[in-house]
């Protein structure tokens, strides 16, 4: 059903799904490097996508794997697989040496196969795993599977300590539990509140009277003091007798605690701040179950979020004592980041900002997407790291604790005038240097690998114009795991780098978008793999072996006969950076290279999010978009999805170009789009129309009414009008908070220039939607009747979230997209 293409790089590829491996030598190129053109795997079936086929539920494309994971003994792979006609997911067990997509595993048979997240005794005896909240071990030698828990606790951070027992957490209880007997013990429990006193002595004058003159009242007193001291001298003389619990502050709350694998300490964080929703919004549902207007509770908004910082508490288990970290150690604690941003609108509003140092607000740092915890004990427990982050974003700490006198030892500081990522933030420990700290730092300008001892300098292993992510550590060897894009920004491979010598060499090349998993003996990678016009489906690969076998083949037979129009990926030169602007180009299927008469229509796609990467060779998220693409280049428009400014993978400048003025880099880029096409793909710039979803709505707002002249028509879809009304995390990173940069939200809101609109908008907007609240396009609305636009139209959409769900509402949206740019275009 496939026809290869060469795929036209600087650098040697193999194009098969068996793939080659090469070193990395011979697969970093800088960006400039790579060809311009990158032609793509073409989709050659005999049935024509329509635009109900393309909005249709998913199913039709085959129901792929999903939440795939390795088996004890590294024989099988499980995974889970959606069921027809419904939300509920089988789990299959696939071995390696058989054939087909595996055997469907019957529900009583769930808690035997394991779990994504295993670990590991330190002499590899056990293995140990969680499954709906229980705690299940299997003995690696016999494979004999010992349930150790049965109740509704739900278990978690599953950790073997040196004594061989397994501590896991229960609520903000942490046990322990001999594996061999069975035997539970409670290490600690941390309690959110003050800590009892003990009976007081009467301090008032009618108090102190009432004791002297009521002998009742000075016996019953007499005995509860009486009572306080038994109790406490009971816990201190007598081992068998519980003395564990640690008081962190009544109207806190702990963001995270981590026991030491030496079962001795425990490093917890706690916060005064108040959780995602309940000083949030409240959003109506007028769709609801009962018939009635359901008042849902959601997310706060970043203009009303309040400065907060957190508190690091070292818990001695051994000596029962608590002692609170500070922060005043830390590189830049105090400094005014944000004097010049403060002194700009100051300035703006007739004023002076004098600049004066004051201990930041600074909180336990939360990766998007991590699968470990910001606080990372050593193998053996006698060094612990915690990764810190600053209220303002500014900055990244990577801290050790100095457990003799008590304080925090910075081992390393990200400083970033825009701000620190969210995402590549990877740390932890060499399990053969247990005094040696392994991180992810954008320093350099990409996401790259460094070591650092802790007393001596840091070194950066792995460099180039790529991006490192997702390390695995090899347990028992010398090495790390990671996945990169070397060979081009939109080709992610994996890679074993040999902490020995410093090299790193490909396990994959498989020229697409690829995901893996380390064995536990090991020996193989499992890989998640998809192209541009082929779904992701399961793999595996010895480690450093030379071919890939594919596991699973969930494809669709209607998917596969269904002709689409892949398209090319390009480099758009760019007027503003020396890096070009990489997008995805759909070509008419009558479309001759080199025609002439500018007589093509075109449509430019804005990915949603910002910071995502859609112009990639892997299977986009964005998959009915990738078929409406094909069905508008069947249609004979052009079709650019581009990798605009401010966009994922392709290092910090690109990703920090939006800082204080979103919206403007991106149309910039836009603008260089067009200006492509009409060199490029004979399109008449007068006959351009673009459209995109969440950011990438907001970026169609901002194209429209600040460039009217580069598009004819735009569609807006689940659009933020006002990032004043957008989450503190996502928007304060990018824009600072209102109250104190008010001038970036001014600039980079779309309602602050509503009077631009001349060009046809659709707008449409779900009502349920948590993530960028209607009331954004209700305000937007309000603002145009005010100014009595007239060229907009609204379609809401009642009971869809900000990622719709119903077919039906897919539909619906998508024809009005279509009808608008038939007519405009």
């Amino acid at each position: 059903m496939y026809n290869k293409s060469i795929i036209a790089l600087a650098v040697t590829a193999c194009i098969s799904l068996a793939g080659c491996k090469t070193t990395e030598q011979s697969t970093i190129a800088a960006a400039n490097e790579f060809s311009p053109v990158l032609e793509t795997m073409t989709h050659q079936g005999p049935e024509t996508i329509t635009l109900k086929q393309a909005m249709a539920h998913p199913d039709w494309l085959g129901r792929q794997p999903e939440r795939a994971f390795w088996s004890f003994d590294s024989k099988s792979v499980n995974y889970a697989r959606k069921q027809a006609g419904n939300e509920l997911r089988d789990t299959y067990t696939r071995m390696l040496d058989k054939q087909g997509n595996g055997d469907l595993v019957s529900l009583d048979k769930l808690h035997t196969l394991g779990a994504k997240q295993l670990t590991f005794s330190q002499d590899n005896k056990w293995v140990a795993y969680t499954f709906k909240g229980n705690i299940f071990a299997v003995e690696q030698a016999t494979g004999k599977l010992k349930q150790l828990t049965l109740s509704d606790d739900n278990a978690s951070q599953l950790l073997f300590l040196t004594s061989g027992e397994l501590a896991y957490r229960v609520n903000n209880n942490f046990y322990k539990i001999n594996v061999e007997t069975g035997l539970r013990s409670q290490i600690a429990a941390l309690k959110v509140a003050d800590k009892p006193e003990g009976v007081k002595e009467p301090t008032s004058y009618i108090a102190k009277e009432q004791h002297k003159l009521i002998d009742y009242v000075a016996l019953t007193h007499k005995n509860k003091q009486d009572k306080h001291a038994y109790n406490e001298s009971l816990k201190t003389l007598n081992e068998s007798v519980m003395n564990d619990t640690y008081y962190l502050g009544k109207g806190n709350r702990i963001v995270s605690a981590v026991v030491s694998p030496a079962g001795d300490k425990l490093i917890t964080v706690v916060t005064k701040s108040s959780p995602w929703r309940d000083d949030g919004d409240i959003m109506p549902n007028y769709i609801g179950q009962n018939g009635e207007i359901i008042a849902e509770k959601v997310r706060r908004r970043v203009a009303d979020t309040k400065p907060s910082g957190s508190e690091l508490v070292m818990i001695d288990l051994t000596e029962n004592t608590q002692t609170s970290l500070p922060f005043d150690t830390l590189p830049g604690f105090d400094e005014d980041v944000l004097a010049s941003v403060k002194a700009e609108n100051a300035k703006a509003q007739g004023e002076t900002y004098k600049s004066e140092k004051a201990p930041r607000h600074i909180n336990l740092m939360m990766d998007w997407g991590w699968s470990q915890n910001a606080i990372q004990w050593n193998s053996d427990g006698s060094q612990v790291a915690v990764m810190l982050e600053a209220f303002d974003n500014k900055d990244r700490w990577i801290a050790t604790v100095d457990f003799a006198s008590n304080k925090l030892v910075s081992q390393h500081r990200l400083h970033d005038k825009a701000w620190v990522n969210y995402t590549y933030n990877n740390f932890g420990w060499l399990n053969q240097q247990p005094d040696t700290l392994y991180y992810l730092s954008e320093e350099s300008g990409y996401s790259h690998i460094y070591i650092k001892a802790l007393k001596g300098k840091a070194k950066q292993l792995t460099s180039g114009q790529f991006v490192v992510s997702e390390l695995t550590q090899a347990r028992n060897s010398q090495s790390i795991f990671y996945k990169a894009n070397k060979k081009h920004p939109g080709i992610y491979e994996i890679y074993k780098l040999d902490l020995t010598t410093g090299e790193s060499v490909a396990q994959t090349d498989l020229n697409g978008m690829t995901d893996y998993q380390l064995s536990p003996d090991e020996s193989k990678l499992l890989l998640t793999h998809s192209k541009l016009a082929l779904p992701p489906e399961l793999y595996v690969t010895n480690v450093d072996g030379d071919t890939v076998t594919r596991l699973t083949n969930t494809v669709s037979d209607k998917f596969l006969n269904t002709q689409l129009v892949a398209p090319k990926i390009v480099a758009v030169p760019s007027s503003h950076t020396e890096q070009p602007i990489y997008a995805k180009v759909y070509y008419p299927r009558d479309y001759k290279e080199g025609e002439t008469g500018k007589s093509r229509k075109a449509v430019i796609f804005n990915h949603g999010a910002g910071y995502l990467q859609n112009s990639h060779l892997g299977w986009s998220g964005y998959f009915r978009e990738f078929m409406f693409h094909s069905f508008l280049a069947e249609q004979g428009y052009v079709v650019m999805d581009m990798d605009y400014r401010a966009s994922k993978g392709y290092g910090r400048d690109w990703r920090t170009a939006i800082y204080r003025h979103m919206g403007k880099p991106e149309i910039e880029d836009l603008a260089d789009g067009v200006k492509w096409m009409t060199e490029n793909a004979n399109v008449n710039d007068q006959r351009v129309g673009t459209y995109g979803g969440s950011y990438g709505g907001f970026m169609t707002f901002m194209a429209l009414l600040t460039r009217p002249e580069l598009f004819q028509a735009g569609a807006a879809l689940r659009p933020v009008s006002d990032w004043a009304y957008y989450n503190n995390p996502y928007t304060s990173n990018i824009l600072n908070h209102p109250d104190v940069d008010p001038i970036a939200y001014k600039r980079s809101s779309p309602i602050y220039f509503a009077e631009g609109l001349e060009k046809p908008l659709l707008i449409n907007a779900p009502m349920v939607d948590d993530n960028v609240f209607f009331q954004d396009v209700v305000r937007l609305v309000q603002r145009f009747i005010e100014l009595e636009k007239e060229n907009y139209e609204t379609a809401i959409y009642p009971v869809e979230p900000h990622g719709f769900k119903q077919p039906s509402s897919w539909l619906d949206e998508y024809r009005r997209i279509y009808k608008l740019f038939e007519q405009n275009l």
